[in-house]
Formats: C-alpha cells, structure tokens, sequence
C-alpha cells in the first residue's frame, strides 16, 4: 500500500518532562514526528530514549509538558478526560506486549469489546470480528478464554480486537516481546497484510529487530528527541 500525506498522528515540538522526589526528568526534548496514513513504522532508540513516553501521548493516555499532540488534526491536550477516553476507544487501537485480555471472556468477546462499549449491535459485532478471526486464523477458537490459548493465538485476539473498531491508527507496544521467534514473525506477516490490504496504520514502539526488519520506515529516538528517521522504499 502507497503511504498518503495525510497525517494521522503528528507531535509537534512536544516535551514531557517528569518530577521524581526533587529531580526532573525530561523524557521528551521538543519531538517532532508525524504518521501518515497507511503507514508500517517502527520507534526505536535505547531505554530512556523516550519511546514510551511517545506512545502514552499518541495513545492519549498522558498528556505532554509542553507542545502539541494531534490526532486527525485534533489537539488531544486539549480535550477534557472523558473526551480523550473517548478517543482512545474510538480511534486508537492498542496492541501491548501482555495481551490484556480479559480472563473470563472468549476469544470473541474480548476481540469484541470494543464494539461492545460502542453500542454496537450483537449482529453486527459477529460480521465484524468474525472476519478478523478468520483472517488472523483464529476463528475455530473463538469460543476458548484466554487460558486456553497459546501467546500468539492471545496476541492475535489482541490485534483482532485493536482493529475491529476501524481506528485512525494501532499503537504497538513491544507486541512480540513475549512470543517466540516463529510466532513473532507470523504476528508481522498479519499485521503487514493487515497494513498492505485494509490499510490499518501501526506504529511500533520496540526493541526488536524482526520488528525493524518489516517496517517500512524506521524513527531512531534519541534523548528524547528524533535522531534518524529512515523511510525504506
């Protein structure tokens, strides 16, 4: 899929700096970065780079010092609580390195809750995740709890359930941290495909390099700044 110029998600000379006992800690220096749609990129940098930090304030789950936090043209600091909670079930899909899948609930029904939360119709949530599953290979397992399936078959519910509200973009947090090598790389052959065919746009925040090797830009934080940013053709 060809990269828009649209931007989905851009911060604006942003920083975000944080008191501990009578120290400050500036995990971010004036970021700048922007994501288009449709785009497959990857933040790296070492710990303490500030790639956490960045993705909270993508995600609308802190808001920055100084700056501005945009999302499709929205300036998230300036919403109130309720309206970025809003947001971050509307808009944003979150895919983390622990699943954070609900126990009692079935593959489906946390692949679903999304929808559910939004009043979306029973009907309407099987025509929806049920796809997902199929196409994530999952579908035969849509009736087991969490327990009953290996870490990348939950990873996949994840995914399934990040996407399934059609949101702006997914942030990804380390999501093959906890997987094996061979999972891990059939979890970016999915999201890729997810990418190339619906369009979905992710942006990772990660260490690992199988992760690096599918993106097709690379941002390098450094310092709480962007050191290198690598677009790949």
């Amino acid at each position: 899929m060809t990269v828009t110029s649209s931007p989905v998600l851009q911060l604006e000379q942003v920083t975000r700096t944080y008191r501990q006992g009578e120290v400050d800690v500036h995990a971010l220096r004036g970021l700048d970065l922007s994501v288009g749609s449709g785009e497959f990129t990857a933040m790296v940098g070492p710990s303490g780079s500030g790639k956490t930090t960045a993705l909270n304030l993508a995600g609308a789950l802190d808001v920055p010092t100084s700056g501005r936090v945009l999302l499709e043209g929205t300036d998230l600091a300036s919403l109130a609580a309720h309206q970025r909670s809003r947001i971050r079930r509307d808009r944003i899909g979150f895919i983390f390195q622990a699943y954070n899948l609900i126990p009692v609930m079935s593959a489906f029904e946390n692949a679903a809750s999304v929808l559910a939360l939004q009043g979306v119709s029973e009907a309407e949530q099987r025509d929806r995740v049920m796809p997902l599953l199929a196409e994530l290979g999952i579908e035969q397992l849509a009736h087991r709890r969490p327990d009953q399936l290996s870490g990348g078959q939950q990873q996949r519910v994840a995914i399934a359930r990040a996407i399934a509200a059609k949101p702006a973009i997914v942030l990804a947090d380390e999501p093959t941290a906890n997987v094996d090598s061979t999972t891990a790389e059939r979890l970016l052959d999915v999201m890729e495909r997810l990418n190339q065919h619906h369009g979905v746009t992710f942006l990772f925040s990660t260490h690992d390099d199988r992760v690096v090797a599918h993106a097709r830009r690379v941002v390098t934080l450094m310092d709480g700044r962007v050191h290198h940013d690598d677009v790949r053709a």
